[in-house]
């Protein structure tokens, strides 16, 4: 498989501050790792000269980008129709919630409508992601 095959594309709306997003990222990026197929995976230890293992990384590029909440949504809903995207999503009751129970029982009570994204990666063929993503803008620190 060619490194340029997959795409992986985190997206923060842009009403989160840094540390918020960072931690939005590494949450969704532990859902995609654990729920993806594997192939997103490159060599899983990396031995270096002395022995020292490594763990690796993903094969494919990883980027991370900002948009308004009602793209953000829109990126999500469209990302969640084709079957063979990954999305990971996080609502804010992620943040505002203690525990995997709270959390069950604060979204199961909320139509997706209702639901306010702070952000999402999307997972699959590059063609496929650029689709939704190709326009948003790199996130970084203003």
């Amino acid at each position: 498989m060619n490194y340029e095959d997959k795409k992986i594309v985190g997206v923060i709306a842009t009403n989160v501050d840094a540390p918020t997003a960072l931690n939005v990222i590494g949450h969704l990026a532990v859902s995609i790792g654990k729920y993806s197929d594997n192939e997103i995976m490159g060599k899983p230890l990396i031995s270096d000269k002395s022995n020292v293992n490594h763990l690796g990384i993903s094969r494919f590029p990883f980027i991370i980008t900002k948009v308004k909440a009602g793209k953000l949504r829109n990126a999500i809903d469209k990302a969640k129709e084709n079957p063979n995207l990954l999305v990971a999503d996080y609502p804010r009751d992620m943040l505002e919630t203690r525990t995997d129970e709270e959390l069950v029982e604060s979204i199961t009570s909320k139509s997706n409508d209702e639901l306010e994204y702070l952000g999402a990666i999307i997972y699959g063929n590059t063609n496929d992601v650029n689709e939704i993503t190709g326009k948003f803008q790199l996130w970084k620190i203003d």
